[in-house]
């Protein structure tokens, strides 16, 4: 196959994922957004591998890109601090490299998104699953067909691929429309001040 009709092949496989966009599920995870900046509520965002990079991309136009706009996130990417992660891995388990970070900062009421391509990541249902214990809030990005992640989290976002690279595609689109919806949104609100 040329590569020019690997890429075309790729972007309509994508664009057919995208006519699925989860639309009104993403405006319920802006409104949960909007809430937690609004109550100064921390928001924990994690995920392993490119859905690590997620994580922390998300998170970095959170804090910085709605802090332009006026409006400043408790936005935590616990997939960041590689330190902390391997101290847990090697002293209990990979499953626990999430939750124990989130216990130390976690309180009722925080959001906690959860992203896997599977939505069968071990240590990212152990993390939801004990923000659902103490009265989180939780969302779960996730793809094919959305694994367990998808029934346990209030706010479940599928993206409707069969491919973990245009799940992640669609993933950072979320977590772009989320970051420009709240910039927007941010700004209404002072204007209205």
């Amino acid at each position: 196959m040329m590569p020019d009709a690997f890429s075309r092949d790729y972007l309509e496989q994508l664009q057919d994922a995208l006519a699925r966009f989860p639309h009104a599920s993403l405006e319920r995870l802006i409104t949960a957004m909007f809430d937690a900046y609004r109550e100064h509520r921390r928001l924990f965002i994690l995920g392993n591998g490119g859905s690590a990079t997620t994580a922390a991309h998300w998170t970095a136009d959170l804090n910085k890109g709605c802090g332009c706009a006026g409006g400043r996130f408790k936005a935590i990417c616990l997939s960041e601090s590689i330190p902390t992660m391997l101290a847990y891995a090697n002293d209990m388990a990979y499953e626990d490299v999430f939750v124990e970070q989130l216990k130390n900062f976690f309180e009722p009421g925080d959001l906690v998104i959860g992203i896997s391509s599977s939505g069968n990541s071990p240590n990212v249902l152990k993390t939801i699953e004990y923000a659902n214990r103490h009265q989180g809030v939780t969302a779960g990005l996730c793809g094919f067909s959305g694994g367990k992640l998808h029934s346990m989290v209030r706010i479940p976002l599928l993206a409707s691929a069969r491919d973990t690279q245009k799940v992640e595609d669609i993933h950072l689109i979320m977590a772009h429309i989320t970051m420009q919806g709240l910039a927007a949104m941010i700004m209404a609100s002072q204007a209205q001040t």
